[in-house]
């Protein structure tokens, strides 16, 4: 005999269900069952039975009680039919959910691939250029590189640093912020402001300075949405091609930042090495963003091996789209960034890549098309939070929601 689901059970024999704990319970009593000769060990399962186990299991699936995954999970305890039995109505009834729409309406997000000097006035005024041109050119959502007023590298963060906090600062204590403003006032557009040095000074000791590589993001009033200290610092050493370590005088940041554009949705931004790191983007993409929006300065070493890769590799797992700005090369600087900036949809094509040079890149983003790779590959509703973790919901350090300002308002100067 089977159950109004049609389906019959092999090593388990459904009780009388007082209560999802009771049934709980004997399921794990009834899990040597699994060995007894099928013959006499067939039983049935009603789909009451069914819907009373999956609710009670769910927290559990879904909410992990700490870092480690192992076979002492309760779920383990079950009998292997029973355990995919369970898999598959959680699945129906996942796939059966509807689903948010992450992107409100399609935007046009711009990167521009900014050729930077040493004269920050001079690189201000030519963002300011580039951010005029992209916006005219129809972009509603535009990108500036990594350290785009200022040349990279560990010797020049210290004299280009400028001083965020408390926020608003001032124009002298940071011209760079005052002109992003600005920027995205003028122009009526969200900017995601690449990154800069940023000086941290702990109030009442004015020697004790702390150093960051900071990404300030604007909306179309011009008022600071959200801001981003980079998370890992990039410190690598391939032997006879480069070696590079922020760590000598930059601090990490220690946020994840998710950013809400009221008229589209909500986006992430992290910096360059950030993307090597996936956690980030899971969380973001499970906490709804549309984009994971990234300035960086991959190299002419990295640059050809990973940076197209990486970007692909975020869209990838997380079927949203990702945009990838880079300052344009220049071989006669210190540091040769490797251009390319890019913009990679959720089924990870890249639809438009720039070469070394200044330029500017810009896609249109679509809402649907998220949702046509989510509904077609539907890892969404597909993964194992049984027997692994579901890192989004791990506790967050300083996770950051639009409403920046008032938050930076209150941090230590």
């Amino acid at each position: 005999m089977e159950s109004e689901l049609g389906l019959s059970v092999v090593g388990y024999r459904a009780p009388t269900p007082r209560n999802p704990s009771t049934l709980f319970s004997h399921s794990i009593l009834f899990s040597s069952c699994q060995h007894c000769n099928p013959q006499t060990a067939m039983r049935t399962i009603t789909s009451r039975s069914i819907r009373i186990i999956t609710n009670s299991l769910i927290a559990n699936l879904t909410r992990p009680k700490s870092s480690t995954y192992h076979h002492h999970h309760p779920f383990s305890a079950l009998p292997t039919t029973i355990r995919l039995l369970l898999h598959s109505q959680i699945r129906k009834m996942a796939s059966s959910t509807k689903h948010p729409i992450l992107l409100k309406k399609p935007v046009k997000l711009a990167c521009i691939q900014l050729a930077s000097g040493a004269d920050k006035s001079a690189n201000l005024l030519h963002a300011a250029d580039k951010v005029r041109e992209a916006a005219a050119g129809g972009a509603n959502i535009v990108v500036l590189p990594e350290c785009f007023n200022s040349p990279y590298g560990c010797d020049f963060f210290p004299s280009y640093a400028e001083q965020l906090l408390p926020s608003p600062p001032t124009a002298e204590q940071s011209p760079s912020f005052h002109a992003l403003s600005a920027m995205a006032r003028d122009n009526g557009i969200y900017l995601v402001g690449g990154s800069i040095p940023e000086l941290a000074i702990e109030e009442g000791t004015e020697d004790k300075k702390t150093y960051y590589n900071t990404s300030l993001v604007f909306g179309p009033d011009g008022k600071l949405l959200a801001s981003h200290r980079k998370v890992h610092l990039f410190d690598i050493d391939i032997p006879g091609k480069i070696k590079f370590k922020e760590s000598d005088v930059l601090s990490p940041g220690n946020s994840v930042t998710l950013v809400d554009l009221p008229d589209y949705g909500r986006i992430a931004v992290a910096i360059c090495y950030d993307i090597r790191f996936p956690e980030l983007a899971m969380i973001a993409a499970r906490k709804g963003c549309f984009a994971l929006v990234y300035p960086g300065a991959f190299n002419t070493t990295t640059g050809p091996l990973h940076w197209r890769l990486q970007g692909q590799a975020r869209a990838m797992d997380n079927q949203i789209y990702v945009a990838l700005c880079s300052p344009a090369r220049d071989m006669s600087a210190s540091y040769h960034a490797y251009g390319h900036s890019l913009i990679v949809d959720p089924m990870a094509r890249v639809l438009v890549e720039a070469e070394e040079s200044e330029t500017i890149v810009s896609a249109e983003l679509d809402g649907t098309k998220i949702e046509e790779a989510r509904s077609g590959i539907p890892l969404r509703d597909q993964r194992r939070f049984d027997i692994y973790p579901d890192v989004s919901q791990a506790k967050l350090c300083n996770h950051h929601v639009i409403n920046f300002s008032d938050f930076l308002a209150r941090r230590v100067v």
